[in-house]
């Protein structure tokens, strides 16, 4: 082939590649301008490096150094007046939902939707979103929102104390880890009602992670579906998992308040208040009672607690705590605490009786609307990238309320927060010069 016929061909090439891959980055449409100012990076390449391949690495570095690529720049409309609210248009309504199911960039359909400025229709949003929940992109919103709501990622950190248990070790961790992430991924990619995620009678174990919940006959590092029966009833939703169970334990022993605490943020939604100033150490494990037994939990609490400021906040806490103390510090099922059988009785601060696991998880499910709400309101600040204000909980509850009708199904909340105004509007800035809002990739 002559050189010149080759040298136009390779720049058509050039042509088409940065064209897609500037689409894609820029997550919208490629136009004129962009091809032309990347076909110059290209040439500039090719010259310089003396090939084909040196020029489209010129023309991408170009991109991976363009601020829209690294900001997603949300523009406000010129006649819109400060404070006014404004609908985002469909392109950066694109990025909005791949970023939040996908953790990534918009893919070709969602671009081209967006371009045909269809994608804010009702019907075809809603067929995205169920599409875009199907795909295995959506895993990242499972790893990542399950990271974040649950505190998966603190169980990285957590550090058992060797002498007190010395068989927890990283494959152990990891499984409690994997474990978690594919009991949430099943209630998604089923679209179960999130209900589930306090009472599904299954969960899914390898051989390190069966052996050490006592389950038997399961072999090999794969993870498999398993049914829990009467005799695994403890292990049932999230409360029964090892992963929360440890992150919410000191290194050597089990903390009912920790625990107590863990359970009315993360299925609540509520924060306890705060420890009063000086508050006194547990007593030392080393003294003793009842004739020289060591003290269990629920008596060295008893201790800590009896005076004030200290009573008015455990007796909040240390009920849901001591419900789960038949689970050790990493998650093993016990029945008693160095010689001294395990009382998991106690009492809610609204009358209600608890016995141990099973209790608190009816107790839970008496309180699902507030536990569906508490779930609808980390998946608006996960797909917000922002807390939310009092001005955002009309829209929550309005969510749940038409989420019910349909049991409360997954895909019912993430369609809430997609069609919600929070999601689909913007609100000028009473200080903006106009020039248009950033926000971070």
């Amino acid at each position: 082939m002559p050189p010149k016929e080759a040298a136009t061909q390779e720049t058509a090439c050039a042509k088409q590649i940065v064209s897609a891959l500037a689409k894609h980055a820029f997550r919208r449409p490629s136009t004129t301008q962009d091809t032309e100012l990347l076909l110059g990076f290209y040439q500039r390449g090719r010259n310089e490096g003396g090939d084909f391949d040196h020029g489209i690495e010129m023309a991408l570095r170009r991109i991976l150094a363009d601020p829209e690529f690294v900001f997603r720049k949300e523009i406000e409309p010129a006649t819109v007046k400060p404070g006014q609210k404004y609908r985002i248009r469909d392109l950066e309504l694109a990025s909005r939902l791949s970023f939040f199911l996908w953790s990534s960039i918009p893919d070709d359909e969602l671009l081209d939707l967006a371009g045909q400025n269809k994608l804010h229709e009702s019907a075809v949003l809603e067929a995205q979103v169920k599409r875009m929940l199907s795909d295995p992109r959506a895993n990242q919103l499972v790893t990542n929102f399950a990271g974040q709501w649950l505190s998966l990622r603190a169980l990285q950190t957590q550090v058992p104390v060797t002498s007190e248990f010395p068989d927890f070790d990283d494959n152990l961790r990891q499984a409690m880890r994997t474990e978690a992430e594919m009991f949430v991924n099943s209630i998604v990619r089923e679209d179960r009602s999130v209900v589930d995620l306090l009472k599904a009678n299954y969960t899914f174990v390898n051989e390190r992670l069966a052996n050490h919940y006592g389950i038997p006959n399961i072999y090999g590092s794969n993870f498999r579906r398993i049914t829990l029966g009467p005799d695994m009833d403890m292990r049932r939703g999230l409360l029964g998992k090892g992963f929360l169970l440890t992150v919410s334990s000191q290194p050597g022993r089990t903390s009912p308040v920790q625990r107590g605490k863990t359970v009315m943020q993360v299925f609540l939604g509520v924060e306890p208040p705060p420890p009063p100033p000086n508050v006194p150490d547990l007593p030392k494990t080393e003294s003793t009672v009842h004739g020289g037994a060591k003290p269990t939990m629920r008596q060295q609490m008893e201790m800590h607690r009896s005076v004030e400021p200290c009573a008015s906040c455990h007796k909040i806490m240390d009920p849901i705590g001591f419900s789960l103390e038949n689970f050790d510090a990493v998650g093993q099922w016990r029945t008693t605490d160095d010689g001294s059988v395990i009382n998991p009785a106690g009492t809610l601060v609204d009358g209600s009786k608890l016995d141990g696991v099973k209790g608190l998880r009816e107790a839970l499910l008496r309180y699902s609307p507030q536990f569906v709400r508490v779930i609808t309101e980390k998946l608006l600040i996960y797909a917000m990238g922002r807390g939310t204000e009092p001005s955002d909980m009309p829209a929550v509850r309005s969510i749940v309320r038409d989420a019910e009708r349909g049991n409360y199904k997954f895909s019912s909340l993430v369609l809430g927060v997609v069609k919600s105004e929070q999601f689909q509007m913007n609100q000028k800035l009473m200080t903006s010069n106009g020039s248009g809002q950033v926000a971070s990739r």
